[in-house]
């Protein structure tokens, strides 16, 4: 097919943006320094949700947070959650570290073995992408409860939060 002057070949590329939005209706820290501070937004965000959904907090260079996510919404006991999807919001937001989070409908808790095998996941990916992952919180229905993963687990093996 011969091209005429002025012709262009158009393809249906997609364009990714990242929109800061004026204004969030969610209380968020200037800085997030300990699992308290992180618990506190993700309960805000999905503590009343009767199904499991997957967060991750963006972080800057200072902890401060960037963007929030909700990466998966899954059903009342189980989220299916990739570190593809995790990574990629991090990556949209220019972020330095991430702290991730999910809720527990039942309000028990205690990590599962899925919990603890996907936050190991998340923690080699880090490594590999150089975005370091800061803490796995688990929110349930009391505002005040929360289990950090890097408080009762040795994943982190004696690395601090604020690495």
């Amino acid at each position: 097919m011969a091209r005429t002057a002025g012709s262009v070949n158009r393809s249906s590329i997609p364009l990714i943006k990242i929109v800061k939005e004026k204004s969030t209706c969610y209380d968020i820290p200037k800085v997030i320094n300990k699992p308290d501070d992180a618990a506190s937004i993700i309960h805000d965000i999905i503590g009343d949700s009767d199904r499991e959904n997957f967060v991750v907090l963006c972080l800057d260079q200072k902890n401060k947070v960037v963007s929030a996510e909700i990466v998966s919404i899954g059903t009342i006991n189980q989220c299916l959650v990739h570190p593809r999807e995790v990574f990629k919001a991090a990556m949209l937001s220019n972020a330095v570290s991430i702290v991730i989070a999910h809720n527990h409908p039942s309000g028990e808790l205690t990590p599962s073995t899925e919990d603890k095998t996907l936050t190991g996941r998340l923690l080699d990916a880090g490594e590999i992408l150089g975005i370091k992952v800061l803490d796995h919180v688990i929110v349930g229905g009391d505002k005040d409860k929360f289990t950090s993963l890097r408080e009762t687990t040795g994943l982190w093996s004696a690395k601090p939060f604020h690495c």
